[in-house]
C-alpha cells in the first residue's frame, strides 16, 4: 500500500520536502560530501605520485606537485564555501579553482564537469595502478572516509529524489 500522507497533508509536506531539497543543494552540503572528498582523492593522489612518480624529480615530479597544489587550492576553496554558507553568506569564488577559471568564459558549471571527469580519473588511477595499497593507514582511513561521504550522499540524495517522485 502507498502511504500518500505527503499528498494529503499538502503544503506542510511540501515545504518539508522542499527544505530538504534546498538542504541538498546547500553549498555547505556540496562542499562537504562532493567537494571536500573529491579534494582528499586528489590529494592523495598527488602524494602516491610524489613517492612513486618522483625519486628523481623532473617532469614526474613536477606533475604531481602541481596536482597535490591544485588539491589543496580546491580544498581551500570548498572549506571557504562550506563556512560562508553557514555563516549565511553568498561566496564571491566557485568550489574549486577549474570552475573558477571556468567563470571567465561564463561556463563555471562545464569546468566544474570537467573537475569531476579528473577527479573520476584520478580515483581510478589510484586503483589501477595500485597505489592505493601503499597509502599510510592515515591516508587510508581519509581515502575510505571520502568514499564513504560521496556514496552516501549520493545515495541520500536519490533516494529522496524517487520518493518525492513517486509521490507526485
Amino acid at each position: 500500500m502507498t502511504d500518500n500522507s505527503c499528498v494529503t497533508e499538502g503544503a506542510d509536506c511540501r515545504r518539508e520536502m522542499d527544505a530538504i531539497q534546498r538542504f541538498f543543494i546547500r553549498p555547505f552540503f556540496l562542499s562537504c560530501t562532493i567537494g571536500i572528498p573529491f579534494c582528499i582523492f586528489k590529494i592523495l593522489f598527488g602524494i602516491s605520485a610524489l613517492r612513486h612518480l618522483s625519486p628523481d624529480g623532473g617532469i614526474p615530479g613536477f606533475l604531481a606537485l602541481a596536482v597535490t597544489v591544485w588539491a589543496f587550492a580546491d580544498l581551500l576553496m570548498n572549506t571557504s564555501r562550506s563556512l560562508l554558507d553557514l555563516l549565511h553568506r553568498d561566496a564571491p569564488f566557485e568550489f574549486c579553482t577549474l570552475a573558477q577559471l571556468g567563470r571567465i568564459f561564463r561556463m563555471p558549471l562545464v569546468f566544474l564537469a570537467f573537475d569531476t571527469l579528473l577527479t573520476f580519473i584520478i580515483i581510478s588511477a589510484m586503483l589501477w595502478t595500485g597505489w592505493i595499497a601503499t597509502l599510510t593507514p592515515f591516508e587510508s582511513a581519509l581515502w575510505y572516509g571520502a568514499t564513504t561521504m560521496n556514496l552516501i550522499s549520493l545515495s541520500l540524495v536519490s533516494l529522496y529524489n524517487e520518493i518525492r517522485r513517486s509521490r507526485s
